[in-house]
């Protein structure tokens, strides 16, 4: 591994802790020397990086240090540019079209070699089965979440039962066939999954989340037993 990849890795590594952490832990995950990574640290820091702690505390990256696209790696624009053609052709319209503007972004600053790599990529979505109704719905919804604002729907059950119900969306999963949001349902006093095919009415509300979104999240993933990433 050349040293640049080896800066550019202690980076991303650096990105993914939130709280310091150890000189030692830093160096086994980067399969290099205590010294070598305590040396490594001090050219990055020699460059701009904004790297807090010291020998025996532990080092953070404090937030908002960017890295120029042209950094990313070729697997790294590989893995940009599977999702972002996913997202095209799975997703709504409106996101869809946001995944095509971020390829065109980062194409327009990539060095040549790089952005033919987007241009020419190899990776591939195939066709899928028609997606059920309700992407209509789908930007309001992502819109609550980020907001963390209620949201009033009218619902109906497999059997065709229709309720209406006040819900807190967390967080929205695509599916290969549906789309479904996971919600803290008011009616239920619980955490519940509504298919959007199945949503009739929406209504965004001025109500905020009595609690932070994160917080809600992490309670529903514990309670799936999903385990954090």
């Amino acid at each position: 591994m050349s040293r640049a990849q080896r800066l550019l890795d202690l980076i991303q590594l650096l990105r993914r802790h939130r709280r310091p952490v150890a000189g030692a832990v830093l160096a086994l995950e980067l399969g290099v020397s205590l010294r070598t990574l305590y040396r490594d640290i001090e050219s990055l820091k020699a460059q701009g990086a904004p790297i807090d702690g010291e020998a025996g505390i532990g080092f953070v990256l404090r937030p908002g240090f960017l890295l120029p696209p042209l950094m990313f790696s070729e697997e790294e624009i590989e893995a940009l540019v599977l999702g972002s053609r996913w997202v095209s052709e799975r997703a709504d319209g409106a996101l869809g079209q946001a995944a095509r503007n971020v390829l065109a972004k980062v194409g327009a600053v990539l060095p040549e070699d790089l952005k033919q790599g987007i241009e020419a990529s190899g990776l591939l979505i195939g066709p899928g089965a028609p997606i059920a109704a309700g992407d209509a719905e789908l930007p309001a919804i992502r819109a609550a979440i980020r907001a963390e604002r209620k949201l009033r729907i009218g619902y109906a059950d497999e059997l065709g039962k229709a309720t209406e119900r006040t819900i807190w969306p967390v967080a929205l999963a695509f599916f290969d066939r549906v789309r479904v949001v996971v919600a803290w349902c008011e009616l239920r006093d619980g955490y519940r999954h509504f298919r959007c095919d199945r949503i009739a009415a929406l209504e965004p509300l001025a109500d905020r989340f009595p609690r932070r979104r994160a917080a809600l999240f992490k309670q529903w993933r514990e309670l799936q037993g999903v385990a954090e990433q």
